[in-house]
């Protein structure tokens, strides 16, 4: 693995505590509290728990840096150029419902733009790490895209809307074109896992509409790291922060990914 920051160490160790509370959890996730925040989007005990261990110990190591979390305020800090983006559990469904395709996702922002990112699936062990110009890892390994260049032989991933989402509709004219002219579309649940698959070569795309900030950012420089190319769904706007503004995402490798936005076709 490439020799990491300050920086990333920090964030790499509250990723490593918050996850052994998550796997703790898990095990025992019949005996959560939860609370309903909306249709299909819950927030569990161990979500909290999860966003208090990270909160601290990012916060004890940079405390001034700002802080934007899923479960908590956001917090502008004493260095207005930084900022952590972290969602403690990303995949809450797939967690209260037993299946073991969750994450932790931390970056940190620095003038708007990701320059350090951690994805931690603690139920397989498997950490995402990535920094601006050094390339990006899972554990110890190099991570690179696909070298994929059929539609025919790619599999692409997104988040089919759930509950009373207004992207249904324009998700499923999606799905209706791409999926005669692709292997697969999955949907496993989790933003943060769908772009460090991206960035393994796992999946050979991935698109999805109206996420939050903390769903995306780390996935977002990991998949680039890895050679991805990585937009906002409309063509002709700017990328980078502009994506996390918008609330959504497209990411390929890039020998199809032109064909693969054409599919999907903007607003």
């Amino acid at each position: 693995m490439a020799i990491q920051t300050p920086a990333l160490n920090v964030m790499v160790a509250a990723a490593r505590k918050a996850g052994r509370s998550l796997a703790r959890d898990f095990g025992e996730v019949e005996n959560l509290q939860v609370s309903v925040k909306g249709a299909g989007d819950f927030v569990s005990a161990a979500d909290l728990r999860a966003e208090k261990i990270i909160r601290e110990e990012l916060m004890h190591a940079r405390p001034a840096y700002g802080w934007l979390g899923e479960e908590s305020e956001e917090v502008k800090g004493k260095d207005p150029t930084r900022r952590w983006i972290v969602d403690p559990l990303d995949g809450t469904t797939n967690f209260l419902h037993g299946l073991p395709h969750f994450a932790i996702s931390i970056a940190l922002e620095h003038k708007g733009e990701v320059v350090s990112a951690v994805i931690l699936d603690p139920a397989k062990e498997e950490m995402f790490v990535a920094e601006k110009g050094g390339g990006a890892f899972v554990n110890d390994r190099r991570l690179r895209v696909s070298a994929r260049k059929e539609m025919s032989e790619a599999v692409f991933a997104t988040g089919v809307p759930f509950g009373s989402k207004r992207t249904l509709p324009i998700t499923l004219k999606e799905l209706a074109r791409l999926m005669p002219q692709c292997a697969g579309v999955r949907r496993f649940g989790s933003a943060a896992l769908d772009l460090a698959y991206v960035a393994a070569g796992r999946y050979d795309g991935f698109w999805e509409r109206e996420i939050q900030p903390w769903d995306m950012a780390a996935g977002i420089l990991i998949a680039k790291e890895a050679g991805a190319l990585v937009t906002d769904l409309s063509p002709g706007k700017a990328p980078g922060l502009d994506m996390m503004e918008r609330g959504d995402i497209v990411a390929a490798n890039p020998n199809i990914f032109e064909k693969f936005r054409s599919e999907l076709g903007g607003d």
